[in-house]
This record gives C-alpha cells, structure tokens and sequence, in this order.
C-alpha cells in the first residue's frame, strides 16, 4: 500500500479549524462533585444569594443556575428552598455561639461585657452575608426556633446573671436583671446592623463607646473610652 506523501513545506500550513462545544460538552466537561462536595457548594451559594435578595426574593432557578446544576439537583439534596434556607440559618447561629461560647472568659463584669460586645461586631465584619441573613424575619410558615431573635435571647440569659450578681451586690432589685440584659444586648445588636452598612468608627472604638455607655450611663460617660485590652 502507498504511503501518504509527506507535506510539502513550501506550502502554507492549513489552518486548525476552532473546536465547537455544546452546553452539553460543556456540561461534562465540568469537575463531578461528590455528593458532600456539591451540598457544600449549594450551601454556599444559597448563602450568598439570601443575603443578597433575602429568602423572598430567592428562587430555586437562580441557586440552580449559579451553582451551575439543574433544579432536581436543589432539591435533591434539600428538598426545596425552605430547606436550603433552614440549613444556612442554623449554620449561622452555630457560628456565632460557638464564638460567644469561645469569648466569653472574663473575670469580671465589664471585660465580659467588652467580649461580647467584640464577639458581635467580629461576626458582623467577618461573617457578613450570615448576619444579613440573620437578622432578617423567618419567612412566613418557617419555624423560628433558630433566628437572631433567640441568639439575642440566649445571649441576654448569659448578660442577665453577670448583672443579677451586680444587682445583688449594689442593693439592687435584682429582678430588674432581666429587662436591663435584654436592653443591653439589643443596644449592641442594633448598633451592629447600622456599623454594617457604615464600617466607622472602627471595630474595637465602636466596642468602646457600647461598653461606655452600658457601663457608666450617659451621667459617667468618658469623654475617650477604651477597651480593657488596649
């Protein structure tokens, strides 16, 4: 049999026509995720996107598309969008608790008010998209056992015996303890939503001027606060 004729170098190289990909090359070409891997990535980006548009303005299309997975993939693993949400707050409010829990080891009353306050603002600046998410309402039919409001609950049971001893100690009606923690932990609470959004002053001089005015009152205010550990 002849062989082919080797290609005559005077001639000019034919061109590499480009190779034309469908949707569905595309498709295969991408990485397979174990099944943990691809609830991770859903997860995330259910994340991201609650809080951008808040569960309400979320659609399983869009957690679907941005994933890059078809929708019986969403629901497959977390039976709809509920159930996506469910999984992201309960995530948060671990997240947080396990900080508090962590933080909280002061030995007197103002440097355990001072963590607190610091834990709080850490999350906002670290976490974000969580504390969006967490202080948003519960959509409509979801349970809320596990929202922002029974992490300030928590929080403020914790508050509410640090100042029932200083209660007790002072003379005080220590009955009170409760309504002061709950007043106390929704100030910083509050004012962590409006630092979000403005980032100044920074986050240990805003820790500062919370702690000031918990502990001193607007009668003791110090005209410069600064935390313990500074």
């Amino acid at each position: 049999m002849p062989r082919a004729a080797p290609p005559d170098p005077a001639l000019p190289a034919r061109p590499t026509l480009p190779t034309v990909t469908t949707a569905e090359d595309d498709r295969r070409a991408r990485v397979r995720m174990t099944g943990k891997e691809r609830r991770e990535q859903l997860l995330d980006v259910g994340r991201q996107l609650f809080a951008e548009r808040g569960y309400d303005g979320t659609a399983v299309e869009e957690i679907a598309a941005r994933a890059g997975v078809s929708k019986p993939v969403v629901y497959e693993h977390f039976g709809g969008k509920e159930g996506l949400y469910a999984v992201v707050v309960d995530r948060e409010v671990q997240r947080l608790m396990d900080a508090f829990a962590g933080a909280l080891t002061g030995d007197n009353s103002k440097l355990l008010l001072e963590q607190a306050c610091l834990v709080l603002l850490t999350y906002v600046e670290e976490q974000g998209d969580g504390f969006r998410i967490l202080v948003r309402e519960s959509p409509v039919g979801m349970e809320r056992g596990g929202g922002f409001a029974t992490i300030i609950s928590d929080v403020a049971s914790q508050v509410e015996h640090i100042l029932a001893k200083q209660f007790k100690a002072r003379g005080f009606e220590t009955k009170l303890a409760a309504l002061y923690s709950q007043a106390l932990v929704g100030m910083v609470a509050l004012t962590g939503q409006w630092w979000q959004d403005h980032r100044k002053p920074k986050r240990d001089e805003v820790a500062a001027h919370l702690v000031n005015l918990a502990w001193n009152g607007l009668r003791g205010l110090e005209a410069k606060p600064k935390l313990s550990s500074s």
